[in-house]
């Protein structure tokens, strides 16, 4: 692959404005992965397109630094096809993909400068030496680290070490930009700063990344897409907005929200909305319009930010606050529900309406937040 520019649509930007997308789209086809008897990676498939920005999102253990690994070459795949901008590079050599890696260790070398590290990407590819101090000034500009091109990488804090492995990674253009938990070692208020950072870069230059994290807030505040996957494979990939509020399984619901799950039966079906019965409160929870019979019996599952407390007999279903917990702008409550000794529901209100411990509620929820899951007969 010679040349990392690409033709393609232009992308927004923060301010509204178009940026050129000088990423290239990439294509995953059923990628597998074995480790003996333990399978990696399952058949895992994907579009990605110019200048998106692309999570992976997951627990340990569920492939997707693997996937990743095999993406960049460091890791050859069992079976499957990987092509950047319309070209196969499944059998390539990582090196021959020029594709950009940031590591969560940062990795740069302790003997050399800001600016060296920098550069060398440029020197090993031969660029000439007056466009590489052009090029390595202009990626350390746009990190905020332009000052910075003659200390040592020990002379650094571990947010200024990571922002030179991130321009290290930009200077040499590639048309692809893999990340894998590069701000897991960082506190959390750094890290919600370069999250921030890292985000504006990729809109303003038209990246295409691919970005690995177990953190759900990380994803949804990074991502155009977010791939969760689960046991070495896809379980949904979709934009966060859809993942969180339109989840497909009960465990994207579960792992992306920490979703409530009350198990129920399809009451009535109607061009308005969906009556579940609970089983264990005999409420009423009302959600928005599925092609579900009367009798199906379902999973009702709800975020906890979704819940409302009022009234003992305004809602669903009532209990008693068993637990609050103060975390700043809202409460965490939990709520015994009446009817069984069943998980606590949980709640997160505003830290300004929230219950005390021992006060009876009622818990609502308005039907567009409400996800319903049939449960499978059998087996």
């Amino acid at each position: 692959m010679t040349d990392s520019s690409v033709d393609a649509p232009s992308v927004a930007v923060a301010d509204g404005t178009p940026a050129t997308t000088t990423g290239k789209s990439l294509s995953v086809v059923a990628l597998r992965k074995t480790y003996g008897d333990v399978v990696a990676v399952d058949d895992a498939s994907m579009e990605i397109a110019a200048g998106e920005f692309v999570t992976f999102l997951g627990a340990s253990g569920s492939g997707k630094t693997t996937t990743l690994m095999m993406i960049a070459g460091f890791c050859e795949p069992d079976s499957g096809t990987i092509t950047v901008g319309g070209h196969d590079v499944t059998r390539l050599a990582p090196q021959r993909r020029n594709l950009g890696f940031v590591f969560q260790q940062y990795l740069l070398f302790p003997h050399m400068t800001v600016g060296e590290n920098v550069a060398f990407p440029l020197q090993l590819r031969g660029v000439p030496k007056g466009e590489i101090r052009r090029r390595a000034g202009e990626a350390l500009e746009i990190v905020g680290l332009s000052g910075f091109a003659g200390r040592r990488p020990h002379e650094l804090s571990g947010g200024q070490q990571q922002r030179v492995a991130l321009c290290r990674a930009l200077v040499y253009r590639p048309p692809v930009i893999l990340m894998d938990e590069p701000l897991g070692a960082l506190d959390k208020k750094l890290r919600d700063q370069l999250q921030t950072e890292i985000k504006a870069i990729q809109r303003e230059l038209g990246l295409t990344v691919i970005y690995v994290t177990h953190d759900q807030e990380e994803a949804l505040v990074l991502s155009d897409r977010i791939a969760v996957m689960r046991d070495g494979g896809i379980e949904q990939f979709d934009s966060p907005r859809e993942l969180f509020e339109r989840p497909r399984t009960p465990f994207v619901a579960d792992f992306l929200g920490a979703a409530n799950f009350l198990p129920g039966r399809v009451e009535r079906g109607a061009d308005e909305d969906t009556l579940v019965r609970l089983d264990q409160c005999g409420g009423l929870v009302r959600a928005r319009p599925q092609a579900l019979a009367a009798g199906t019996p379902v999973t009702v599952a709800v975020q906890p930010c979704r819940l409302r407390a009022g009234a003992p007999d305004d809602g669903f279903c009532a209990g008693r606050v068993e637990t609050v917990t103060y975390v700043g702008s809202l409460v965490r409550a939990g709520v015994r529900v009446d009817g069984g000794e069943a998980p606590l529901l949980r709640l997160e209100v505003p830290a300004g309406r929230a219950p005390v411990v021992g006060e009876r509620v009622g818990v609502t929820a308005d039907p567009e937040d409400v996800n319903l899951f049939p449960v499978e007969q059998g087996g």
